[in-house]
């Protein structure tokens, strides 16, 4: 069993962005600029947004924090988000999800620069994608295509089963899969909460990249000898007996499922950490794309 250590990976990826950074900085050219829109004080996503900061910082980005009140009005974040778009100094930025209820998510991020959007969610971004043109990649499935590749993870041929079918991770993941190409060149199966006999699904699958956020969903009996597993699930367990109060689990029961893998993805430190270091790069794409 081969451990797929996404902190190692992206630690890796952001030495070779500051390595361009410093080359911009030696020629004296303007460093990328990440900006992130954050509404609320959901802790989760002040989390992420203060690890997506910390990592600007290490490779030499600039970065702008816009905190607004959980009481922002729709009106008013859709003025933040025209700023950003029109502000010649950000390259790219991200409105961290999720967003207060009394808010249209799908309207604000139809409201961001295709050209800005480094989280690839929006549909010009989607559509490009879908069509294997050049485009924003959304930053978690753009992680596990970087985490297979680097490994070497042979994919052509292979049966890979999504389960989840998120805008986010499943949908985006089973177009890539299928894509031409090594990460690629998969048959893909895309289940989901309504599939029937999932079980049996799993039970064929040579890859599974599970995006559930049900924890320890996948069990051993459920794959086959030598499965690759993609773990993106990420739940906070309650557990009185850690200091936290919680522990983290993944989709997949990992003690006994990495007994039959080839290889595996840990949770914490596999998908996670590739997730920021793709939205980095994905920055880095958009300052080369505007300077040219």
């Amino acid at each position: 069993m081969t451990l797929l250590d996404g902190k190692q990976v992206s630690n890796d990826i952001k030495e070779e962005i500051k390595a361009e950074v410093d080359k911009m900085i030696s020629k004296g050219e303007r460093v990328p600029h990440l900006a992130a829109v954050l509404v609320g004080e959901d802790g989760a996503s002040l989390t992420y947004v203060g690890s997506k900061v910390r990592a600007c910082e290490r490779i030499g980005f600039d970065s702008t924090l816009v905190k607004l009140p959980a009481s922002t009005s729709e009106a008013d974040l859709l003025k933040t988000v025209e700023g950003l778009n029109n502000n010649d100094a950000i390259d790219g930025y991200i409105v961290q999800l999720p967003l207060p209820k009394h808010i249209d998510e799908q309207k604000v991020l139809l409201a961001v620069d295709p050209d800005k959007d480094v989280d690839g969610f929006h549909p010009t971004n989607f559509g490009r994608m879908a069509l294997d043109m050049e485009s924003f990649i959304p930053a978690t499935p753009y992680g596990i295509i970087e985490l297979l590749r680097r490994n070497n993870v042979d994919t052509q041929g292979k049966h890979t089963v999504v389960i989840g079918r998120s805008h986010i991770v499943g949908r985006p993941m089973s177009i890539l899969m299928s894509q031409k190409g090594n990460p690629g060149n998969s048959t893909v199966t895309l289940t989901h909460s309504r599939t029937q006999n999932l079980e049996a699904y799993l039970r064929e699958a040579d890859i599974v990249i599970s995006a559930l956020g049900v924890p320890e969903f996948v069990k051993a009996d459920m794959v086959k000898d030598g499965v690759v597993i993609i773990d993106v699930g990420i739940t906070r367990v309650p557990d009185a007996s850690h200091p936290k109060g919680y522990v983290i689990k993944g989709d997949v029961a990992f003690d006994e499922v990495s007994k039959k893998a080839s290889f595996i993805t840990p949770v914490p430190g596999g998908v996670g950490p590739m997730t920021i270091a793709m939205l980095l790069k994905n920055t880095l794409l958009a300052r080369e794309r505007r300077s040219n």
